[in-house]
């Protein structure tokens, strides 16, 4: 519920502070004084798109501050929790508009986004008029309202849901499909690099290997010559027989040596022992050498065939069996592909079926809905003197979409055996007035806590037709609020709040106010309603009937 509206240096408006009721508020007052004003303030606060140019003259900002009352449960908890903005039983939005054009918002004295704002003012308030284009004269709205009506969430996510799975099923078939296309093309090649990549089976780290091992047979010869020349000096006919002599000679004379000879023996054992291994590291590698000229024929041809092989498919040597592991997957893709699309067409077309049932239902329950909510508008326009007008919601196939496959579309007709036609085209100004208030009366069972404006809904109507819809109006704000600007006497004399904006002009400066009435303020506005600027004692009078009744 909308609690308070505070304005300030806002078009017209220098100041003014709004304390707004449960119930059926009414603002009342002579054309040009202002009461769009109010609503266009409001909808600045809510973050809609309206004026350019807010501020008042000569002040640097307008400002908008609006409260609201949050019951446990409304839907705006939910937003607020979203954006991380606090929430509690009441909510205070407010919002700056400097003389630059720029604007900022606050929820709860914490900053937020025009967009915040907007979100927060669809569980809020329902602005409607005879002009209403916020979904009740617009056909693309109409399914969203009868779903609302129908109370079938449930169900609409459930063939959402359906219809994001059929569709990314049938994205990885028409995938699956292309790949497999493309592999088709170049099936030929795939089978016959596999086929030599097979037989030459290559090895990570073999090209270098091989290269290693074709320098080394070709360089043998020329230092296999000093390698032998080396062992010679170093074995059994060299360094290592005198060393052993060495050390033979040595020993048999240390125990009359006093032990001077202990560690030169010593030392020459570690030598010896080095020694020795130095022997069999060179006689090692001296076998090494040894080779068969066919060894490096093998190995040239084998390392060549790498080589050529890496060229041929632009990879590293080292690359070359994770390429044919690559190019072996294709072709298991290639093998496997007609089975794994006829698995991809079996899952798609299961997906597809569970769709198309689901919207089933959903058109079934839309169907069932259609009927009640035009029974409903049915009773609701008795009360507004349209009882021969015939309100129905025509449900017609179409493509099929998330939101299933029907198309929604409000029709009336004023009198039996009329044609049927939208909204906007069929009704006059006065009946497309009732029309689109019984509509919302029905719809809005579906709601709580949404604070309703009518903008003047009333326009082109009178007498017992505007009492009815003023009688419509209170019925609507007993369990709830609603604001409505009007020009008719009969349904401002039922409000339970009254409220009269005026225009002054002081110092050649033009304001707007609001200003609450008292009872006997409310005979005087809507005598003035009933006869014009000269209120007589018969307009007094009528007043006083109307407020009376």
């Amino acid at each position: 519920m909308l609690r308070s509206l505070e304005i300030r240096d806002l078009l017209i408006i220098d100041r003014l502070e709004l304390e707004f009721q449960p119930g059926l508020n009414v603002l009342t007052g002579e054309t040009g004084a202002g009461k769009s004003i109010l609503l266009d303030a409001l909808g600045f606060v809510l973050g809609w798109r309206g004026r350019a140019e807010l501020v008042r003259a000569g002040a640097e900002q307008g400002e908008v501050l609006a409260e609201f009352a949050l019951p446990e449960g409304h839907a705006a908890h939910a937003v607020l929790q979203e954006a991380g903005l606090p929430s509690g039983d009441e909510l205070i939005l407010r919002r700056v508009n400097r003389k630059d054009g720029r604007k900022t918002a606050w929820v709860n004295d914490r900053r937020c986004s025009g967009e915040v704002l907007r979100a927060l003012s669809d569980t809020l308030i329902e602005l409607h008029g005879q002009h209403d284009d916020r979904g009740l004269l617009d056909p693309r709205g109409h399914m969203a309202l009868l779903d609302e009506f129908g109370s079938y969430d449930a169900l609409r996510a459930d063939v959402r849901a359906a219809w994001r799975d059929a569709s990314a099923r049938r994205k990885t078939l028409s995938k699956a499909e292309a790949a497999l296309a493309e592999v088709r093309k170049e099936e030929e090649f795939l089978r016959h690099a596999v086929d030599e990549l097979d037989k030459l089976a290559p090895e990570p780290g073999e090209e270098s290997q091989l290269d290693a091992q074709r320098r080394m047979m070709q360089g043998a010869e020329k230092i296999r010559e000093d390698v032998m020349r080396a062992l010679s000096l170093l074995g059994n006919d060299g360094a290592e027989s005198a060393m052993g002599d060495a050390i033979r000679w040595l020993e048999g004379v240390a125990d009359k040596a006093e032990g001077t000879l202990d560690a030169p023996i010593e030392a020459l054992g570690r030598s010896f022992s080095e020694l020795s291994d130095a022997v069999s590291g060179v006689e090692s590698a001296l076998d090494t050498l040894n080779f068969n000229p066919y060894d490096l024929e093998q190995a040239e041809e084998r390392l060549f065939a790498i080589r050529a092989a890496a060229r041929k498919h632009s990879v590293l040597p080292d690359d070359l069996g994770a390429f044919a592991d690559d190019l072996r997957g294709k072709l298991h893709a290639l093998d496997q592909g007609d089975a794994d699309l006829g698995r991809l067409k079996a899952e798609l077309s299961a997906a597809e079926a569970h769709y198309t049932s689901l919207t089933a239902q959903l058109s079934a329950a839309r169907t069932k809905s259609a009927k009640a909510l035009d029974k409903a508008v049915a009773g609701e326009l008795a009360p507004l003197k349209m009882e021969r007008a015939v309100f129905q919601t025509q449900i017609t196939p179409a493509d099929q979409g998330p939101e299933g496959a029907d198309t929604v579309a409000f029709t009336v007709a004023t009198n039996p055996g009329a044609p049927s036609g939208p909204l906007a085209k069929i009704a006059s100004g006065g009946e497309l007035s009732r029309f689109l208030l019984a509509l919302k009366v029905c719809l809005s069972q579906q709601q709580s806590g949404i604070t309703m404006i009518f903008d003047e809904i009333d326009r082109g109507v009178g007498g017992a037709t505007a009492d009815a819809v003023g009688r419509r109006l209170a019925a609507l704000a007993a369990d709830g609020q609603v604001l409505v600007v009007t020009h008719s006497p009969q349904v401002a004399a039922l409000g339970a709040h009254h409220w009269r904006v005026e225009k002054r002009v002081q110092n050649e400066v033009t304001t707007s106010t609001v200003v609450p009435l008292t009872a006997e303020d409310r005979v005087d506005e809507i005598a003035r309603m009933v006869s014009g600027d000269t209120i007589t004692p018969e307009a007094r009078g009528a007043a006083k009937a109307l407020l009376a009744g």
